[in-house]
């Protein structure tokens, strides 16, 4: 059992409704769970087209989604993050102390043999326990 787990969440997907409940099940007496989503901005050469107000106004928008998914998940915080998904899960746990992460992957198709998935990377450079839930693309 667990007593410090993070969810990385997208929030385009019905995946975090089941880890989360799988994130309950190994969640120690007391424990906490904390969802994250990973909001990543516009890199490279595309950044620099868009109006900083308009990468602001979007996030703002992702945290009102993850806050209004959160809502109705009792015992669950909430935290929104800018940065590239797998490092920033990983980074997250190290200074939030996670002792887990529960974490939904789809089926790899040829592009994560290509250049690996955020699940993948998570599994292989997290500083504590990786919990994977697989669920079809």
């Amino acid at each position: 059992m667990y007593k410090n787990i993070i969810v990385p969440m997208a929030l385009d997907h019905g995946i975090a409704d089941k880890t989360i409940e799988i994130a309950r099940t190994l969640l120690s007496e007391g424990g906490q769970i904390t969802a994250l989503h990973v909001y990543e901005a516009p890199q490279g050469s595309v950044g620099a087209y868009i109006d900083e107000g308009v990468v602001q106004n979007a996030f703002d928008r992702a945290k009102a989604k993850l806050d209004d998914r959160v809502a109705s998940m009792p015992g669950v915080t909430a935290v929104i993050v800018k940065g590239h998904s797998g490092r920033t899960i990983i980074d997250t746990a190290t200074s939030l102390k996670a002792d887990c992460i529960v974490l939904g992957s789809h089926k790899p198709g040829l592009i994560d043999y290509l250049l690996g998935s955020t699940a993948a990377r998570v599994v292989q450079h997290a500083p504590c326990a990786v919990h994977v839930a697989r669920y079809p693309s």
